[in-house]
């Protein structure tokens, strides 16, 4: 067939040879997904039993990612969203319904609180809140109408570890379903499944992409029946991520064990010689005895990631605190975590139930991939200017 040049611009003749192999995975970037004719033509988001019908849907790419995430967390299936927040609503969104009650850590991701008492209310869902350490005696919260239960570990700034085995025991009698925000630990250093979590949520933004350079949030089911609701809720949504996102984050999970092993080692190292400060009254690192739920990291992780906080002593000022963040070199000021450059972020957590402790003396530190010795050399000159100010 005789095809003018404007028409060879779309289907062109040229055969590529075959037989190309690389380390990395192709990208592969689509919406339309052809079918070898009529007869095949069909809809679905379950690749596995339809196969591919439509680019939302997932890709070549998009689909290792995922398959790569649910074999690094030991789920059942990886659904992938273009965001850690999405992610969490999609969860949300998948198995609450209008009289649905969400049970959430008082110490819980901001965003993740503002979705439940703003949007989910105006829907009709009930949210409320339990004490980080509640432990078995979640089921004092517990509600008749109660179908989740979020937990964190360790909790968003705050730090503290839940008992997340006394947790999901006790509210599975019920029925309840756990999902839990397993962001810190990589989904590596604490497994989730193991443990009896149904559900789990990472902020593929940060360990596992490592670079600062990307979106991306995975949620991983226990078994079938969760992975189907999550996904179906996902197709109607129109939740979709970018191929070369994915081919990014893909990148970043091959570094992941290196650079998780650095920032953790050396955020343990700051971690124990801030403690041994005078300007310092606690240091909020999991691995430390001062770190509330303590004895739950020893127990149930098995390492720990670079992002703790620090608290202040009385004796300084809100803006005291907030010098002593400007006067950091090498540790920038932020928000996120988990990349090649260490980030400094003060908080005011007079708002919240920490209110008569800690205050405006709360500093988040994520440690990057910087030689520990410069970054040590940094906080002590910016303890020195605090001091001084």
């Amino acid at each position: 067939m005789s095809k003018s040049w404007k028409t060879k611009l779309i289907h062109s003749d040229v055969k590529v040879p075959g037989g190309f192999q690389a380390l990395s995975v192709p990208v592969e970037r689509a919406s339309t997904v052809l079918f070898a004719d009529s007869a095949a033509v069909t809809s679905g988001w379950d690749v596995e039993a339809k196969g591919h019908t439509y680019g939302i849907h997932g890709t070549p790419t998009s689909l290792e990612l995922a398959g790569r995430i649910a074999e690094l967390e030991g789920g059942g299936r990886t659904l992938l969203a273009p965001s850690g927040l999405s992610a969490i609503s999609l969860v949300d969104l998948a198995l609450l319904s209008t009289g649905s009650h969400v049970l959430l850590p008082e110490n819980v991701y901001g965003p993740t609180r503002a979705l439940a008492v703003d949007t989910l209310r105006r829907w009709g869902v009930e949210a409320s809140f339990y004490p980080p350490d509640a432990g078995a005696g979640i089921r004092e919260h517990l509600r008749s109408n109660t179908h989740l239960i979020w937990v964190e570990s360790p909790g968003s700034i705050t730090m503290e570890v839940p008992d997340v085995p006394a947790i999901v025991k006790a509210v599975h009698q019920q029925g309840v379903v756990v999902a839990m925000d397993n962001t810190w630990a990589a989904g590596i250093y604490f497994r989730a499944f193991q443990h009896g979590v149904d559900v789990s949520v990472q902020a593929l933004t940060k360990y596992v992409g490592g670079h600062s350079d990307l979106l991306m949030g995975s949620v991983t089911a226990r078994d079938a029946e969760l992975f189907e609701r999550l996904a179906r809720t996902r197709a109607r949504l129109g939740l979709s991520v970018s191929s070369d996102e994915c081919s990014l984050t893909l990148r970043g999970l091959q570094t992941l064990a290196v650079r998780l092993r650095h920032s953790g080692e050396v955020a343990l190292r700051l971690a124990e010689w801030l403690a041994a400060r005078p300007e310092v009254e606690r240091v909020l690192h999991p691995a430390l005895e001062s770190c509330p739920g303590h004895e739950f990291w020893k127990r149930d992780f098995t390492g720990a990631s670079g992002l703790f906080s620090i608290v202040f002593a009385s004796s300084f000022t809100a803006a005291q605190v907030r010098a002593f963040v400007d006067a950091l070199s090498l540790f920038k000021i932020g928000y996120s975590w988990a990349g090649a450059t260490s980030l400094a972020l003060a908080y005011d957590l007079r708002s919240t139930r920490h209110a008569s402790s800690y205050g405006e003396r709360l500093v988040r530190l994520s440690v990057g991939l910087e030689e520990p010795a410069d970054l040590l050399a940094d906080l002590e000159q910016a303890l020195a200017r605090m001091s001084s100010k």
